[in-house]
């Protein structure tokens, strides 16, 4: 019998059968469909191939083939091997190690059965009637360890090729080519059922002293190998363990098991004082299990161990912020280091809107944040004063867009919690159910949109979407008033289209900017900072400040839930230089001054009891141009008496038309305007009060005592403040009549 005969009666032997001439059924893995091929190869060699992925260590071991049945002994062989056909060659790539891996040429395979069961100190028998053999791999010796499934088929085979690692790398394990990772164990989840409890690790060896010890354990072979879809092999089981490894891929592997909904809730993440339970057992297998249920009951709750690892991480960007931002946190005045960055970048003028974007910007870690809209004509700097006050804040405070259709809100993925969304022209609200979803998005602080979808099999089904808030809106526009309901949501912060203005800028422009706006890294901090640390804020005289306004106008409802926003805001700024208690900021006078100043007219003219400068300068021109003859006036002659242009005229025109002070009588459109006087003009009136009047309403504080934290951050300010409560007038605990 030749070579070949004898090697096919070994298979004959090894129950193998014959599907035609050199197509076998291959020893080494449940083949239904022949896929071993058997040829002759040179020097009277015999050649094996199995096209499912066996090694031919793995088939001969299989079918008890020696290696003197499939090549002659080497003395018979020819001094120049020839070269490997394509089978042979495909065969024995398999068995090299990745290209960035540890080389098996330099350190071939070492580990047999006996030696692993040394190392782990884990019974020889115990081991074999788990399937774990020892096979001839690559030149040396390794463990065959299968992976069966939860009916104890065999679909994967992992090699361990050593015991310990490789100096510069790891080099131990080697799937059979055609494995896919799977965990190690179904085929005993239903003990862990019977027991409603199991055991997560990393890798086999874990399992093995556990199974030894009679714990229920699943291994997931590698800390990257967890994938969502095998938490459904554990349906029934009412806790789940993890155990943590010390080194940085136990922490990726705890992550991704908290990261899968379906198994959170019951997982439970064990620290042990040694590297992992293969150590644990190795230290004292007697006193293992006593050890092992110690660490069990000191378990904790995946949702506690997630809130743990967030407030770490929290804490840490918390100090790395602060530590960049330390200086600029403690200033005094804040905005107006702002203001002063922003015009060595070119900007000229426009303070006040420059200052309202920043703080409504920042209001953004407030449960209800501050909108607002810039209006003024084409050209007169709106956008330009929008998009560089963005520039001092990180992209995550913002989303900022040119325009969006009618439902891009509902479907679009982008996160909108705490966050402004930025539409540089409020033209680029697409449609009525657009500004619907913005008015929604500002009253409700979320979204909540049914709609209808086909599911797999065709059929139409509700769909609920939600976006959570808050959130809040910057806009600029040419226009003089939006959606109505949209108006009263925002403030309104005018632009100046005076000539002087339009001087300035030719100016700046003439000399250029000696700041490019680049290096703004210490004001991203700042943002970072103020939106990880406390953002509870206190207004210690904001039932004194309610009873001293004049309750005029209904719109004030909405206008003071604002204004108590902003002092917040400007208090959380400057919240290195405030006091902070228990209850969180406590703002100053000093807040409200700096913001009654930039928006005290504001309220005034939407309360209507006060009219914009541009609008009186327009009304009182068009009233003197009237009292010297000329009963009706067109927009060229206004234009030319104010001296700016004819736009911008016309758009103060149209403001106070709208506020009832002039009126067109022209009723024919493309007809030039025939501008008469209507209503007399209010004188002005302001509605807040001045600031001394509330300085008696700030709390009574005790001796305050500072220190430094020892990482710069602590409660977000860089010191320890006492302040004590007597005087303190509570606010209400939150802006319900804000109604935004």
């Amino acid at each position: 019998m030749n070579r070949r005969g004898h090697v096919e009666e070994k298979l004959r032997s090894a129950g193998c059968r014959e599907a035609r001439r050199g197509q076998w059924t291959c020893p080494a893995h449940p083949d239904h469909d022949p896929s071993l091929s058997v040829d002759d190869g040179e020097d009277d060699r015999v050649l094996l191939h199995c096209h499912a992925g066996c090694t031919i260590d793995e088939i001969m071991v299989a079918a008890g083939i020696e290696q003197g049945d499939i090549s002659p002994p080497l003395r018979e062989r020819a001094t120049v091997q020839p070269p490997r056909n394509h089978e042979q060659r495909r065969t024995d790539d398999r068995c090299t190690p990745p290209r960035n891996g540890p080389s098996t040429a330099q350190h071939p395979p070492d580990c047999t059965l006996e030696s692993y069961a040394t190392a782990k100190r884990l019974p020889l028998d115990f081991l074999a009637n788990l399937g774990v053999r020892e096979v001839p791999y690559d030149g040396g010796r390794a463990l065959r360890i299968p992976y069966l499934d939860e009916a104890g088929e065999e679909v994967s085979i992992r090699f361990r090729q050593r015991v310990a690692k490789l100096p510069g790398g790891d080099g131990r394990f080697k799937w059979r080519s055609g494995s896919k990772a799977i965990p190690y164990g179904l085929w005993r989840v239903n003990l862990a059922q019977a027991t409603d409890a199991i055991v997560l690790v990393e890798g086999e060896s874990d399992c093995h002293v556990l199974w030894l010890h009679g714990i229920p354990a699943l291994g997931i072979p590698g800390a990257n190998n967890w994938k969502p879809e095998f938490a459904d092999t554990l349906d029934g089981i009412g806790t789940i363990f993890a155990v943590r490894e010390t080194d940085a891929a136990g922490s990726k592997f705890i992550a991704s098991l908290i990261a899968t909904p379906a198994i959170r809730d019951r997982l439970r993440i064990v620290a042990l004082d040694t590297k992992d339970v293969s150590d644990l057992h190795l230290r004292d297998p007697d006193r293992f299990e006593q050890d092992f249920a110690t660490a069990l009951d000191r378990s904790t709750v995946a949702i506690e161990e997630e809130r743990i690892q967030a407030e770490s991480g929290a804490d840490a960007q918390r100090k790395s912020a602060w530590e960049s931002c330390a200086e600029l946190a403690a200033s005094p005045q804040i905005l107006e280091r702002m203001v002063a960055r922003l015009r060595n970048m070119g900007a000229v003028g426009e303070e006040r809107a420059a200052k309202l974007i920043y703080l409504a910007l920042t209001s953004r870690v407030l449960p209800r944040p501050v909108s607002v809209v810039v209006k003024g004509p084409s050209s007169a700097g709106k956008s330009w004063t929008t998009d560089n006050v963005l520039r001092f804040f990180p992209a995550s405070a913002y989303y900022a867009l040119s325009g969006m259709s009618e439902r891009f809100l509902v479907y679009d993925p982008e996160p909108l919690s705490h966050r402004m969304i930025v539409v540089s022209k409020a033209a680029g609200l697409v449609g009525d159910f657009a500004t619907y979803l913005v008015r929604t998005l500002l009253s409700e602080g979320r979204l909540i949109y049914g709609t209808v979808t086909k599911n797999d099999e065709g059929e139409i089904e509700g769909r609920r979407i939600e976006k959570p808030g808050p959130t809040g809106v910057i806009l600029t526009t040419t226009q003089i008033k939006l959606h109505p309901e949209n108006e009263t949501r925002l403030f309104s912060v005018p632009v100046d289209d005076t000539a002087e203005q339009t001087q300035r800028v030719l100016f700046s422009i003439a000399d250029g900017s000696s700041d490019d706006g680049d290096d703004l890294a210490e004001w991203h901090s700042l943002q970072d900072w103020i939106a990880l640390g406390e953002s509870r804020v206190v207004v210690p005289f904001a039932r004194t400040l309610a009873g001293l306004i004049d309750p005029v106008a209904v719109r004030l409802r909405r206008d003071f839930g604002a204004l108590l926003a902003l002092i917040r805001t400007h208090a959380l700024l400057h919240r290195a230089s405030r006091e902070t208690t228990a209850v969180g900021v406590i703002a100053t006078v000093e807040d409200y001054a700096i913001v009654r100043e930039l928006i005290a007219d504001l309220i005034a003219e939407a309360a209507q009891v006060g009219v914009a400068p541009a609008v009186r300068a327009t009304v009182e021109i068009a009233g003197k141009l009237i009292a010297a003859g000329t009963a009706e006036l067109s927009i060229t002659v206004i234009a030319k008496a104010l001296e700016i242009d004819k736009s911008s005229a016309s758009r103060r025109v149209r403001d106070a038309i709208e506020a009832g002070y002039l009126a067109n009588r022209e009723d024919k459109k493309g007809k030039p305007a025939r501008i008469v006087a209507a209503d007399t003009m209010p004188a002005h009136r302001d509605l807040l009060p001045d600031p001394e009047a509330l300085r008696g309403c700030e709390p009574l504080q005790e001796p305050v005592q500072h220190s430094t934290p020892r990482n710069g951050a602590g409660n977000g300010s860089g010191c320890s403040v006492a302040v004590g409560s007597e005087g303190l007038e509570t606010p209400p605990t939150d802006d319900s009549t804000m109604e935004l």
